[in-house]
């Protein structure tokens, strides 16, 4: 069986609105900041769903004993926010998963060239294979920030196939990338936008998160 990289849309009202506030031009940073944090928030419950490993007990309820499932508190998770703007996302993933290590990536892209930099990597030198990783980035358009973080996390042994990106905003040409590369990904975003401008920003697309999340 072949093995194909899956993007999912989640259908949800919350993320649709979330996505419009966004989106729109005219939403001052703190408000775009909220809209990020919001999307973070219910694409992570979505990308939780049959990701996180539980564990079957039994415990007693005022009443009388019974069944319960807990997360397995014995297998890492870990939250890889893509600085600046996975900022933002990352405060909506935290409530939701609060106990996941959070390891900062600073990535900054040539406007000429359109290759990515790292200028911050917290990640450790190594990293237990069955971790589920979650990354936090809110663009993925040309696919060069995004292919480099993967690069870092599997050269330090995480499974492809255990981690999961969320996106606010994807589009085709780092869709294709990391399909050829990580045919075991697993993504999450509110949006499949179809093409970039010349500079490389996904239209229609949010402009710059980084920017409007922080009015710099």
């Amino acid at each position: 069986m072949t093995i194909q990289m899956r993007v999912y849309v989640p259908p949800h009202p919350l993320i649709k609105h979330w996505l419009g506030v966004a989106r729109d031009a005219g939403t001052p940073p703190a408000l775009f900041r909220s809209a990020i944090t919001e999307l973070g928030r219910w694409l992570t419950y979505e990308a939780c769903r049959d990701w996180l490993p539980v564990v079957e007990t039994t415990i007693e309820t005022p009443l009388a004993p019974c069944p319960a499932t807990f997360v397995n508190p014995e297998v890492p998770v870990v939250v890889v926010p893509i600085l600046r703007a996975g900022l933002a996302l990352m405060e909506g993933v935290q409530p939701v998963i609060p106990l996941a290590a959070v390891y900062h990536l600073g990535m900054v892209r040539d406007e000429e060239t359109l290759e990515a930099r790292c200028y911050l990597n917290k990640l450790p030198d190594q990293i237990d294979p069955q971790t589920r990783v979650l990354i936090c980035e809110p663009m993925l358009a040309t696919g060069g920030t995004i292919m480099a973080t993967m690069a870092m996390l599997t050269e330090r042994g995480v499974d492809p196939g255990l981690i999961r990106i969320l996106s606010v905003v994807v589009a085709s040409p780092a869709l294709q990338k990391l399909s050829q590369a990580y045919p075991s990904l697993n993504i999450y975003t509110a949006c499949i936008d179809e093409s970039l401008n010349e500079n490389g920003y996904i239209v229609p697309g949010l402009g710059d998160a980084g920017d409007r999340a922080f009015a710099t």
